[in-house]
């Protein structure tokens, strides 16, 4: 009421006190810098290779774990070369290109029974790559491609303190791969080739610090809402 006795209209948004209008605006500034703080990454949806794995197939690039029973000097690892020939002790070179292990050791079997009477051959396909960023001991690992993004990384000695496990990202002569996977996912399982690069990056400022985040956005509200008292 006002002192005519008539009920005073109500007052539009901009015409209330500074006051509140200041109040207001520090409420949204709060709001604002409480959701821009980071919390718990959601829960990540399962990728492609979480079911059985799929038949890897030898590339250039790749190495072939070779193991002849009782012939160390035939054992060995050996490179795939870019036109997709490995060099093998006593038979020579054979284009290995689109086999699967399975194919490659019957091969071998058979090559190998001029020089050995019933050899007994074991073939493991490896991917080599390249895994860099915030990792302890980043390198180049030749890995089975039964092995997981998850043991991958752990392979090269885990990631860092500020490294971000979650926005792992794979380079192809120096481009990105959009591939989707998640730590569970078996290289083989993956577009991933021998020669990629695994990049994991560091996480962003307000993600490393966000304890001084948080202590910032507070003191400054603190010290608006005091000012303006």
């Amino acid at each position: 009421m006002n002192p005519s006795g008539t009920q005073s209209p109500d007052l539009p948004i901009d015409a209330r006190p500074p006051r509140d209008r200041v109040r207001r605006a520090v409420l949204a500034a709060l709001a604002a810098a409480m959701l821009a703080i980071p919390g718990r990454a959601p829960a990540q949806q399962p990728a492609p290779g979480d079911g059985a794995p799929r038949e890897v197939l030898l590339q250039p690039g790749d190495v072939v774990r070779l193991n002849i029973w009782r012939e160390p000097d035939l054992s060995g690892d050996f490179a795939v070369d870019e036109d997709g020939v490995v060099v093998f002790p006593k038979i020579g070179p054979r284009n290995v290109t689109r086999q699967s292990p399975d194919a490659l050791e019957a091969q071998l079997i058979r090559a190998y029974r001029e020089y050995l009477r019933n050899p007994s051959i074991d073939v493991v396909l490896l991917r080599r790559v390249n895994v860099l960023g915030a990792v302890n001991s980043p390198n180049i690992y030749a890995v089975d491609p039964t092995t997981t993004l998850a043991e991958l990384i752990a392979m090269a000695g885990g990631v860092t303190e500020s490294g971000n496990p979650e926005k792992i990202e794979v380079y192809r002569d120096g481009r990105k791969v959009p591939i989707e996977f998640n730590p569970r996912t078996r290289i083989g399982d993956t577009a991933i080739r021998s020669g990629d690069h695994i990049y994991v990056p560091q996480r962003s400022w307000l993600m490393r610090n966000s304890g001084i985040a948080t202590l910032i956005s507070t003191s400054v509200t603190l010290f608006i809402a005091l000012f303006v008292r």
